[in-house]
């Protein structure tokens, strides 16, 4: 039996009401981003880092990236748990997912904060 330790919500139903709002938001961060695209003829650099330099555009990208980060976190260990049987191999490919998830949400702060 797989223990909820793996997991990132405390059961199965808060997982799940963290993937749905996971994925809305990151829904709302590409829908936003194709229509800043399409709205914009010409993207320059001057554009770009005007619109990543607007305090909401920075909360919304850091809660996309968070969200990033929990949809990959459940999602990863859900496809283990079902799919991989041994619990060492899981482990260590679930750590690997782990930690490349963490590097890009840190990455993410790092270029949108400036820490």
């Amino acid at each position: 039996m797989v223990k909820a330790a793996g997991t990132f919500g405390r059961s199965g139903s808060h997982d799940y009401i963290l993937l749905r709002a996971s994925s809305v938001v990151i829904f709302l961060f590409t829908l936003f981003m194709i229509g800043f695209f399409a709205s914009t003829a010409n993207v320059t650099y001057e554009i770009w880092s005007g619109l990543f330099s607007n305090l909401w555009m920075k909360v919304f990208t850091l809660l996309t990236l968070t969200a990033v980060l929990i949809h990959g976190w459940i999602g990863i260990w859900q496809v283990l748990t079902d799919y991989v049987k041994a619990t060492g191999v899981r482990a260590f490919i679930q750590f690997l997912f782990s930690v490349g998830l963490i590097v890009v949400w840190l990455a993410g702060l790092f270029v949108l904060w400036g820490v």
